[in-house]
């Protein structure tokens, strides 16, 4: 299992002095929203991340395919 550097530096004394940071500058009724919102604008985050990686794979694979070529015209054929 690979830990992320920043990750490797939490031991759990700093994680405590995090919450009780956010406890003294937030409150203790704002906390549980604070988390809902940033848990939504993960979300949020996240679908769109994921249309746009859609939108640029079928960007990729447009380029990628030759141009069609219309029809020729009849009418323009001259007989």
């Amino acid at each position: 299992m690979v830990i992320h550097p920043v990750l490797a530096f939490l031991s759990p004394e700093i994680v405590g002095i995090v919450v009780i940071l956010g406890v003294l500058l937030f409150g203790a009724e704002k906390l549980p929203k604070l988390a809902r919102s940033a848990g939504q604008a993960k979300k949020e985050f996240l679908l769109g991340q994921a249309e746009a990686d859609a939108a640029a794979a079928k960007a990729r694979e447009d380029a990628l395919r030759p141009p069609e070529t219309p029809p020729p015209d009849k009418d323009a054929s001259g007989g």
